[in-house]
């Protein structure tokens, strides 16, 4: 069957030559196209790679010479580490269809899985790593990389780490050659949704009725990374609308909870124009790990088990406030419809009478700080509903539907899948 994608095996060949040969190798015998590529910087290469470390390096517009005189590991990582993104960007830029497996330990990982991340998400990535078991979210970030963990360091082949690197092989031969044929591509136009458990009622609800409508629904879970994924495919233009029910990152952004999406979280529609429906879901809540894990500074507070490993805490009116005004801030600086839906009853599924979050004074201090700071650009709706009835996620799929009309150039079934024009 012929390849997909050809494929990128990436590795410093001073030090993994043997092991980046291997895998060249096996993936070869499967029928696949190879080009090898070298971040190796301090010592000479085992074997000659299609693609150089001189290259490599004059993309961060260095020269290996310097790099080498300098006997500096750190500023010779970071030279890699610029250099192959921009490499990797600069052909992509050009159309070449690749996918990207590679080897390394702490440096080598961190210098391969930048260059997969500049790859489009549905290209095949993979990477063999002695950093794998660990938080590797520094590595994948918002990417689809897969991460596979080689057990042992690679300091040579032996019988263990000949039978790991040759699985990583295969299964990037599988990712890349060896597949049955993808799902057809939906022509239906691509929206994005952001839902927690606390909002799953209104989001599922949402779902239904603007698929019903001919659009297919991308929901990302609010963790942080999930906010942040959502965001980068608007940002790539896959997604064209943006129903952002469940803005809960902010408040961990703001208070110091582990599931921020960073200081630029609900900017990325705003800044393409894209039109976005907007609530203050789960905006009642800050998320920690299990209970002890929680900072000593806030002892004291209203705290509620999600489960073993997450605890909610319950956000206060002044930080309601904040958010508030954060909210507003974001919104005002849109660039394309926004409609801003206030649920009157209660912004969770723990935020009703009887349940654990019922705070009126909080969520009023929330809706005030809105209602005082949005601009005359983003369309306020106040229902007398909970965020999870049924009537407020109708009021969401017609408010979307009403931003839709009058978006330039908008219209259902001109979507794409991500990573298919690749």
């Amino acid at each position: 069957m012929t390849a997909s994608y050809s494929i990128l095996v990436v590795g410093t060949l001073d030090t993994k030559g043997n092991e980046v040969r291997f895998l060249r190798d096996r993936l070869i015998v499967a029928g696949l196209t190879v080009t090898v590529v070298d971040i190796g910087v301090l010592d000479s290469p085992l074997f000659q790679a299609d693609v150089s470390r001189e290259e490599i390096v004059r993309a961060a517009g260095e020269s290996i010479a310097e790099l080498v005189a300098a006997e500096d590991r750190g500023r010779a990582t970071a030279a890699m580490h610029r250099g192959l993104a921009a490499w990797v960007r600069e052909r992509r830029a050009r159309g070449f269809r690749e996918g990207m497996m590679a080897i390394g330990g702490s440096a080598g990982t961190a210098i391969a899985t930048a260059g997969m991340r500049e790859l489009p998400i549905g290209v095949p990535k993979l990477m063999l790593s002695t950093m794998a078991s660990g938080d590797v979210r520094p590595y994948v970030g918002t990417s689809d990389i897969c991460m596979m963990y080689s057990v042992v360091d690679f300091t040579g082949l032996n019988s263990l780490t000949s039978t790991i690197l040759a699985n990583a092989a295969d299964a990037m031969a599988g990712m890349c050659g060896r597949r049955a044929p993808l799902p057809e591509v939906s022509s239906r136009t691509l929206l994005a949704a952001t839902m927690f458990g606390n909002t799953t009622p209104c989001v599922n609800r949402v779902k239904e009725l603007l698929e019903d409508r001919g659009y297919e629904l991308l929901v990302f879970h609010a963790t942080g990374t999930g906010g942040q994924a959502m965001e980068r495919l608007v940002v790539e233009g896959f997604v064209k609308g943006v129903l952002d029910i469940t803005t809960t990152e902010l408040a961990d952004e703001l208070v110091g909870g582990v599931l921020t999406a960073g200081p630029h979280r609900l900017e990325a529609a705003g800044g393409k124009g894209v039109p976005q429906v907007v609530s203050v879901g789960a905006l009642d809540m800050v998320n920690f790990g299990a209970p002890e894990t929680v900072p000593s500074k806030f002892a004291g507070r209203l705290f509620y088990p999600h489960n073993p490993a997450v605890t909610l805490m319950r956000t206060t009116p002044q930080e309601n406030r904040e958010l508030g005004e954060m909210l507003a801030r974001k919104l005002n600086r849109a660039q394309g419809p926004v409609v801003l839906l206030l649920p009157l009853r209660g912004i969770s599924g723990i935020d009703h009478p009887g349940k654990p979050f019922y705070d009126p004074v909080a969520d009023k201090s929330l809706f005030d700080a809105l209602r005082a700071n949005v601009g005359p650009n983003v369309k306020l709706v106040e229902l007398d509903r909970h965020i999870n009835d049924p009537e407020f996620a109708e009021a969401v799929a017609d408010e979307f539907l009403k931003c839709a009309e009058v978006s330039s150039g908008f219209s259902v079934g001109t979507g794409a899948t991500p990573g298919v024009s690749a």
